[in-house]
Order: C-alpha cells, then structure tokens, then sequence
C-alpha cells in the first residue's frame, strides 16, 4: 500500500490543489458564446457571455488582470453590442499594452457608433502593427466599408479587393465590391463580383438583383 500513497503524494507536489482547481475561463465561456449564437441559440449566448464579461471584471477589480483580460472583454462586449463599453474598457486595456487586438475590436465599435475616423485609423494601425494578424482581411473590409459610406469608391475598391483576396469565400464581401464597382461606371467588373457573390450563396436575392441590373447595362 505504500507505492500508492507515495505516487499520490508525489503527484500533488507536481500539480498541487491550487493548479487543479477549476479556474474561471472567460475566453472558453466567449468562444461557447460564439458557437451558441452561431446556431442561433440566442438565450445561451447571451448567458454566455454574461458570464465571460463578470470573470474580466473580477479579474479586473482584484488587481489580476492581464491583458488578455481586456481583449476577452472588448471581444465579448462587442458580441453584445456594448459598443461604448468596448471604447471605455479597451482604452483601459491600451494603458497598460498597446494590443493590436484591442486596437482592431475597437475600431469596428468606433465604426458602430458612426465615428468613421477613428474606426479607420484603428483599422489602419491593427494591419501596420499586425499584417498577418488573424483580423487583417476583416479590417480591409471594414475601411472598405467607410470609404463607401463616404463615397470614396476609388478607396473602397481597392479596400475590398484586398479584403476578398485576403478571404475569398464571404459573399457580402464580393457584392459590395459589386456595388462600388458599378458606382465607379465598371459595369462588367461589377458584374464579376455579383456573380462570385452568388457562387458562394445562390439564394442572395440582393446580389441576383444587382447582377441583372449590370447586365441589361452592358447590353
């Protein structure tokens, strides 16, 4: 009976109590909160989520804060459409790091609230501080987005170039290259982009509509 009592001992000098215990994830409770939503269980996301916002703040108000703390939290308050939060915590994220995480998630609040300069100069700082960051293509999306709000479609253009280039496979990507394709007069490049919309998802009634559109131009 002693080799086993002996093991036992020697395994909790390895992994004390402290290591097993079950800390609180805040990014595995965001993540669960992405997969709920996207198989639209809306009540368990939301649930979700909350519970991922109250671990950051614990973490926060004890003074055990990382800044992976402020990056899960501006994350999830995003989520939740908490877009002045987002502001407010990653500001206070950025005091103690300069993130590029935070800097990104920002920038699409800062683009929800309509403040369409500070949104592009986060996107901007994220692709110059991170150029092969996870978010890259996305950003490119995003100022495509702000220059085709501010009928920059020159800008837009090579924006959502990039951001198809970058990842081929979102069809609403390709239809508002479409759209500021053909707001530039290129009815035929606009057509391309409606029709590569449409291979992703056939049913896109808005991308079937403009594609008609472009085509009865060009005849």
């Amino acid at each position: 009976m002693k080799r086993p009592i002996a093991l036992f001992l020697l395994s909790m000098m390895i992994f004390p109590l402290s290591a097993q215990e079950d800390k609180p994830d805040a990014l595995a409770k965001y993540r669960s909160g992405r997969e709920s939503e996207s198989h639209g269980q809306v009540t368990e996301a939301a649930k979700l989520y909350n519970e991922a916002v109250e671990i950051c703040m614990n973490e926060i108000n004890s003074g055990k804060a990382v800044i992976d703390t402020y990056v899960v939290l501006t994350w999830t308050l995003q989520r939740q459409k908490k877009y002045a939060d987002v502001i407010k915590w990653g500001g206070d994220g950025l005091k103690t790091q300069n993130d590029s995480r935070i800097i990104q998630t920002m920038g699409e609040a800062y683009f929800y609230m309509d403040n369409y300069e500070a949104a592009l100069r986060n996107m901007k700082s994220y692709i110059k501080m991170n150029p092969q960051g996870d978010r890259v293509s996305t950003s490119y999306f995003f100022i495509g987005e702000i220059y085709r709000l501010q009928k920059k479609f020159h800008y837009a253009d090579i924006a959502y170039t990039t951001a198809v280039r970058l990842e081929p496979g979102m069809a609403l990507w390709w239809y508002r290259l479409g759209l500021v394709r053909e707001s530039l007069g290129d009815k035929n490049y606009a057509g391309d982009a409606f029709e590569r919309a449409l291979r992703i998802n056939p049913s896109y009634s808005s991308a079937t509509e403009a594609l008609n559109r472009v085509r009865k131009a060009v005849i």
